[in-house]
């Protein structure tokens, strides 16, 4: 059990440090510290920027002994399960079901990474296709781009910074981590993790720390490259302190699912439910604007409101709560508010939306206005936001119509309706017979518009971290 008055230390170096200031992480079901975490200040996160540069110039493991660590903290992570469920279950409110797979997840992405370590390469380049250059032999090598600097949201504290560090150290990068002051001990615990497996002292160092810890790290002139999961607001800031230097953005979203009237609704119900609803609609992918065709739609409503009333919500340590906090106070009477604002313009309220200290019950809502923040902003919390559409096309305007373009869905039977959503939906990823929730860690991952740029997935995203040149041979 975590000790609230003995905080956490900061990794540095391969050392665990202490620090005079620390700060409280709160249980986000009762709203009580349960942990306290050592904060780093300006001259340490500095001090692990210069360490990891000098354990790059020094040389990386060869990737056999890279993919090594990878592996053993992959085989590692069973040991570590319950404390890394009881973290998350604690500092980020997930339910312990919602906990275990991101455990399990974690430990792909670490095999995943493993195994990107081992193929990692660049490609030949066939100079035949070039009259007068048939003789020339050449090839591409990759390298490690430099220091990363990794910035890491609280709505996935183990597998998306894993989706960072585990790359990074594939690519050959070193990596100092700031995760969310929201969701430290997860890190914390990870840290301890790779460390066992063998992780080198200078290729990560984790600093916490508020906001003013990030703009010490973005000052900094020895990162290399930057990888931000987060708002939009605070990606344009780290994006205005990189200048030529590259970056890897994951960011804002509304995320739509469309619904057509040849749909498979056994199958679309319940995980338009999962989607919008898990971990209470913290994610960026969760369905928030749901279209469905009118002669459906009142299928499709009914079945929602029935699974969302079959979601407990409550204490995420109780085995039959589905739907935990969110993560503080402020952000359950904000999504509170929202709901209650759109009701107050016309919406209508099927079910939930009630808070009880950090939990909202799962709503669903429809006949939204389209001025309101449920509606035309990210409103990561419990609620499905349902829209009538009678023409395809015109569903696919709808969810084009924001500044965001990270993922969305559709259910269909119809090739011509698949393949119209295909080319036209202005979005990173697009599912077919699935929600704008659906992941798999292989995939590459990201965003257009304000959503972002570059891609998450282990292969995809050492590639980001990287260097390629070019090398000729010359007769």
């Amino acid at each position: 059990m975590p000790d609230a008055n003995r905080p956490y230390p900061l990794l540095i170096n391969g050392e665990w440090i202490e620090t005079s200031e620390s700060f409280p992480v709160l249980d986000k079901f009762s709203g009580e510290a349960f942990a306290r975490v050592c904060q780093a200040d300006p001259e340490l996160a500095d001090r692990a920027v210069a360490l990891a540069a000098k354990a790059l110039d020094a040389g990386p493991p060869p990737p056999h002994a890279r993919a090594e660590v990878l592996y053993a903290a992959a085989r590692l992570i069973e040991e570590y399960r319950d404390r890394l469920v009881e973290a998350m279950v604690s500092e980020a409110g997930f339910t312990t079901v919602d906990a275990g797979t991101e455990v399990s997840r974690a430990k792909l992405t670490l095999e995943l990474s493993a195994e990107t370590a081992k193929h990692f390469a660049g490609h030949v380049v066939p100079f035949g296709a070039h009259p007068g250059s048939e003789n020339r032999i050449g090839f591409t090598l990759r390298d490690p781009i430099g220091v990363v600097c990794a910035i890491t949201p609280f709505n996935s504290p183990l597998n998306t910074v894993l989706h960072k560090v585990g790359p990074s150290f594939a690519a050959g990068n070193p990596t100092v981590l700031k995760p969310s002051s929201l969701t430290p001990v997860t890190a914390n615990i990870m840290g301890e993790l790779l460390v066992e497996a063998g992780m080198p002292a200078g290729f990560l160092h984790i600093v916490q720390g508020p906001g003013a810890l990030g703009e010490t790290l973005l000052k900094n002139q020895t990162v290399a490259f930057y990888t931000f999961t987060g708002s939009t607001r605070v990606g344009r800031i780290i994006q205005s302190h990189a200048g030529l230097r590259r970056t890897q953005m994951e960011l804002g979203s509304i995320a739509s699912t469309i619904v057509c009237d040849d749909a498979d609704l056994a199958v679309a119900i319940p995980k338009i439910a999962n989607a919008g609803l898990r971990k209470a609609g913290q994610v960026c992918t969760s369905v928030q604007r749901l279209y469905v065709q009118e002669s459906v739609h009142d299928q499709v409503l009914e079945g929602l409101v029935k699974v969302a009333g079959t979601l407990v919500a409550g204490d995420p340590r109780d085995p039959a709560t589905k739907v935990g906090p969110l993560i503080s106070l402020e952000a359950a009477k904000r999504g509170e508010a929202w709901i209650q604002s759109a009701v107050a313009a016309g919406a209508k309220l099927h079910c939930g939306g009630t808070r009880t200290g950090s939990v909202i019950e799962p709503a669903i809502l429809s006949d939204m206005p389209e001025t309101e923040q449920a509606w035309c902003n990210e409103a990561f919390a419990p609620l499905i936001v349902l829209r009538r559409f009678s023409d395809f096309d015109e569903a696919i305007d709808g969810a084009n119509d924001t500044p965001y373009g990270l993922a969305a869905g559709v259910f269909t039977s119809n090739m011509q309706r698949a393949m119209a959503a295909m080319k036209r939906l202005r979005f990173g990823t697009v599912q077919i017979n699935e929600t704008s929730s659906a992941r798999a860690d292989v995939m590459p991952f990201g965003g257009v518009k304000e959503s972002g740029f570059g891609k998450e997935g282990p292969s995809y995203a050492a590639a980001e971290m990287s260097i390629e040149r070019l090398i000729v041979l010359n007769p």
